[in-house]
């Protein structure tokens, strides 16, 4: 069963704003996450069936501070392509 705690947050950037114009949501989770599994949480909690999705795995970059190392989690990325009109708006509020 699909669990909706793995989705991280849905990305509000400049691009990303520009791709939901589009129709496309882009969607931060946990790099467990898998495109079916998606698509399963999109269905049960938002009614929403998606047309297409891609996903994209972001590594962990190794970063300084003070002189300590240290490394950013890594992420996945989903670009989720929705039907005409719908929206996922239990998450934009």
């Amino acid at each position: 069963m699909a669990d909706i705690t793995d989705i991280k947050t849905i990305l509000y950037t400049e691009k990303t704003l520009g791709l939901q114009e589009d129709g496309v949501v882009v969607i931060q989770t946990s790099p467990k996450m898998t495109k079916n599994r998606l698509k399963e949480i999109l269905k049960e909690y938002f009614g929403v069936t998606p047309l297409r999705v891609n996903s994209l795995r972001m590594e962990g970059k190794v970063k300084r501070f003070k002189g300590q190392t240290g490394q950013r989690s890594e992420v996945k990325k989903f670009y989720v392509k929705l039907p005409e009109g719908s929206t996922l708006e239990s998450m934009e509020a």
